[in-house]
């Protein structure tokens, strides 16, 4: 999501400023660009031509209807849509990034990229618990978490690589770190496969990392380079961002990654290795932070600096995706990533507008408040 130097700066991307939420709202819901919004657009040009003798009138009542139609879909789908907060962390400079769910147990995993601190909200609690201290294992910043289906907790740190744990005794289980010597890199968020692959996005090498069960099993390693998207991927500056979230179909075929400069999503199909970029149809995945992708072929995504939430159709070969739904508000302060579960999605409130890594206006930083996940429904 951000860059950490190795020297201890921290570089943000340059986000926007946004006001903040007290936790609990309606949502404003965006207008898709559907081909709903592009008719209305089309009619109202149309009518001004009226106006001037340009065309009959009952030429463009069916654009005109189809857009007033689009409105209220898109009025009645963003009534529907509510904003709370689910669980509170406790400190003052939290700023968390990643979140992940114990399917087995429902806790939720939430860590801080200020300092690497790892929470643990038990169900029905409203206030999540310290579960990894800062520091733990030299650990800097916890950037992306998974918890996979035997209860280990997975915890990348952008600066070295990812660390595997037991979540009944805190108990580190491995350590995967990028090879010494490498360049530049940013191990950012992952993804587990069904047969217990981990993937993991480096998001200025622009690569993605593999650990498998079996490395899994020893403890311990180097992160290797299993796909290199490099050629596939739209210029870039030396050093810029590209990957950020990462999903995995639930047959294990693909893993979806994103590029949250250019906005472009891509499959990657793990028989092949091939890299594609998925067609978008509807809009793009400009910000995009985390990704969810549902075995319905729901894919619910996090932009970052917008704050907004969108929803995306993905065909069964997961080549396209389209625009379903898109909520934008300001009281998602900044979300960096999401899980879904039954009935709502659980959202990071990330503040980094507040004194964090996006805070770049002039003067003072903005203080943050409480830092928070937040429970949307309806997404």
């Amino acid at each position: 999501m951000k860059r950490d130097n190795t020297d201890g700066t921290t570089t943000g991307l340059k986000g926007l400023k946004g006001p903040q939420g007290p936790g609990g709202s309606r949502s404003r819901r965006t207008p898709a660009r559907s081909t709903g919004v592009a008719a209305g657009t089309l009619a109202l040009l149309l009518a001004g031509s009226l106006s001037l003798g340009a065309a009959p009138a009952h030429a463009h009542a069916p654009a005109a209807a189809n857009a007033q139609a689009a409105k209220a879909a898109q009025a009645a789908e963003a009534s529907r849509v509510r904003i709370g907060t689910a669980v509170a962390l406790p400190g003052a400079r939290v700023y968390p990034e990643g979140i992940a769910v114990d399917p087995r147990t429902r806790a939720v995993y939430v860590g801080s990229y200020a300092d690497g601190t790892v929470y643990r909200a038990r169900p029905g609690r409203a206030e999540a618990e310290v579960f990894l201290p800062s520091g733990t294992d030299g650990r800097r910043t916890a950037n992306g978490l998974r918890v996979d289906a035997l209860g280990r907790l997975w915890v990348t740190d952008s600066t070295t690589g990812v660390a595997v744990y037991d979540t009944a005794t805190g108990t580190r289980l491995a350590h995967f770190e990028v090879a010494a010597g490498a360049p530049a890199r940013f191990v950012n968020d992952l993804t587990l496969t069904p047969d217990g692959t981990a993937y993991l996005t480096d998001s200025v090498r622009g690569v993605l990392y593999r650990v498998t069960p079996r490395q899994l099993a020893a403890g311990g390693g180097v992160l290797t380079v299993a796909h290199d998207l490099t050629p596939a991927l739209r210029p870039r500056p030396a050093g810029g961002f590209s990957l950020n979230g990462i999903t995995s179909d639930r047959t294990g075929r693909y893993l979806l990654t994103v590029d949250m400069t250019e906005g472009d999503l891509y499959r990657v199909d793990l028989r092949s290795g091939a890299v594609r970029r998925v067609a978008l149809t509807g809009g793009d995945m400009k910000a995009a932070d985390g990704l969810d992708l549902a075995p319905d072929g729901s894919l619910r995504v996090a932009h970052n600096t917008t704050n907004t939430l969108t929803r995306w159709q993905v065909s069964a070969d997961g080549t396209r995706a389209r625009l379903v739904r898109t909520v934008t508000d300001p009281s998602l302060q900044i979300p960096t990533t999401l899980a879904h579960t039954p009935g709502r999605t659980l959202v990071v409130r990330s503040q980094f507008d507040k004194g964090g890594p996006m805070d770049t206006g002039p003067g003072t930083p903005g203080t943050p408040g409480v830092f928070t996940v937040a429970a949307v429904s309806g997404l």
